[in-house]
């Protein structure tokens, strides 16, 4: 008998006790843990007055300095702006810890080792990474234990062969149709696809989603933590602004000038080729 005239009838009870508890544990599992991670993140530290205007700071001339083409200052108004945050930053008036001494010595990156706050950065991300990462687990050795070898449901559209050993995971039958899914498959299947009825019931920013058990518990840990390098040195930063402001002032072009020209133009009030 060819392969493409052999059916399969399953059983009922397939569906009701395999097929619908396995989707059912997923989409539950999945809302717990999006809570326990709610409840394992710890609140955000409030920044120093300090920290907040030395960042503050530096987003103010960058809006400066983007809209310097089609400002909605007048010169004289952008000149002047612009010199006093350069003076400033030439200063260290913004630096949290205030204008750097001569013969102080060049800062160096913290080490996250010994830094707290990095530590417990780390830390979050290694228990975050774990309630992700064993409920897919125990969920994995349950269907493994009990289910397997069941094939629980026949996809309604054609495939190609590739996907046989996608779908047909732990069932070794070289003739059976590939649109058979076998439980180990329903669950990968599962574990990528239910990402957007995730995001329709705890919204775009949920714990739920699968990509990121992806990662390992270090990845999470290691780039949620600052690495050594990659600290911020504001001192540097403002010394680069200044550069920019410097040449943003020689692209400062003023969005109302000669506006009442343009007005009148616009209504027919004054012919086109009139200054």
């Amino acid at each position: 008998m060819s392969s493409s005239t052999v059916s399969l009838y399953l059983d009922p009870q397939i569906r009701d006790w395999v097929l619908f508890p396995i989707t059912v544990v997923m989409i539950l599992v999945g809302v717990l843990r999006h809570y326990v991670v709610l409840l394992l993140q710890s609140p955000p530290k409030k920044l120093p007055r300090n920290a907040i205007r030395e960042q503050r700071a530096l987003v103010r001339s960058q809006i400066l300095r983007a809209t310097s083409a089609n400002s909605p200052l007048p010169p004289t108004y952008y000149k002047a702006v612009s010199q006093h945050l350069s003076q400033a930053f030439a200063d260290g008036t913004y630096l949290k810890d205030g204008p750097p001494k001569a013969d102080a010595p060049a800062s160096t990156p913290p080490n996250p080792l010994t830094d707290p706050n990095a530590m417990e950065g780390m830390m979050a991300g290694m228990k975050t990474q774990m309630v992700m990462m064993v409920p897919q687990m125990v969920i994995m050795g349950w269907i493994n234990f009990f289910f397997q070898g069941f094939v629980l449901i026949k996809l309604p559209f054609p495939l190609t062969l590739g996907f046989k050993s996608m779908l047909q995971r732990g069932v070794e039958t070289p003739d059976m149709d590939v649109r058979w899914v076998s439980s180990l498959s329903w669950y990968f299947l599962n574990f990528f696809g239910l990402n957007g009825l995730y995001r329709l019931i705890l919204g775009g920013e949920n714990s739920a989603d699968s990509s990121r058990d992806m990662n390992t518990p270090f990845a999470a840990a290691a780039a949620a933590a600052p690495q050594p390098g990659q600290a911020q040195d504001y001192n540097k930063l403002f010394k680069a602004e200044r550069d920019n402001l410097e040449f943003s002032e020689g692209l400062h072009a003023w969005v109302a000038k000669d506006v009442e020209t343009r007005v009148l133009q616009k209504y027919g009030r004054l012919s086109a080729d009139a200054k």
